[in-house]
């Protein structure tokens, strides 16, 4: 069976047309024939951006902004969770919550308020986290540190090189507690999700080897 993962959630839990909790929209049908199809061909897509480049590379330092900011020492997950339809590793496991960190492009980018932040493919990410990890709360933090310098070379410096603003104006945070509702629904449309990419491994499979 197909293991969704948290980062999945935000177009597998878009709303049906139909009131069935158990129904997928259109986006998320198509979600799981992209799952389907890159089980079957073997390959992931090669999905790149500066922005993506720098949340990767600059990941621990937006960790180590958020500890200096919140006398915290806090460290990176290494532990993948997996339960009956959903695997992932989350970025802070901390005692009380799980923490999500994003690292901003820029300062033009960054969220400077937690209405801001607030992004609902992220918030069903964090639930997803929630029950994997059985926590009652989840913090998405976005932090903005400087850019490495091939990556925004072309750009204006001024929106890139942020070591002189105070740390505090360069971390935003959003919490969201557990719901059991919520809960329910993402198991829902998990299951929903896992059977209908099973259906289209066979469906493809079958159009072009006749077997399964």
């Amino acid at each position: 069976m197909i293991m969704l993962h948290p980062s999945s959630l935000g177009k597998i839990m878009t709303k049906a047309k139909s009131k069935k909790d158990s129904d997928l929209s259109v986006g998320a049908l198509t979600h799981c024939y992209e799952l389907a199809k890159q089980f079957v061909y073997c390959y992931t897509p090669d999905i790149k951006s500066k922005a993506m480049t720098k949340g990767i590379d600059c990941e621990q330092d937006s960790i180590d902004l958020y500890n200096s900011v919140y006398g915290t020492e806090h460290v990176k997950n290494i532990e993948r969770i997996t339960n009956d339809w959903m695997t992932g590793e989350c970025d802070i496991d901390a005692p009380e919550k799980i923490i999500d960190i994003k690292t901003s492009w820029s300062v033009d980018t960054f969220p400077a308020t937690g209405e801001r932040a607030h992004d609902t493919k992220y918030e069903w990410q964090g639930r997803a986290y929630m029950i994997l990890y059985d926590k009652p709360l989840f913090e998405l933090a976005f932090c903005l540190v400087s850019t490495p310098e091939e990556l925004c070379k072309w750009e204006d410096p001024d929106l890139h090189y942020v070591d002189l603003i105070d740390p505090r104006l360069r971390v935003t945070t959003l919490q969201y507690e557990r719901d059991a509702d919520k809960d329910k629904l993402i198991e829902n449309k998990c299951i929903a999700a896992q059977n209908q990419v099973e259906q289209f491994i066979e469906q493809i499979t079958k159009e072009h080897t006749g077997e399964m």
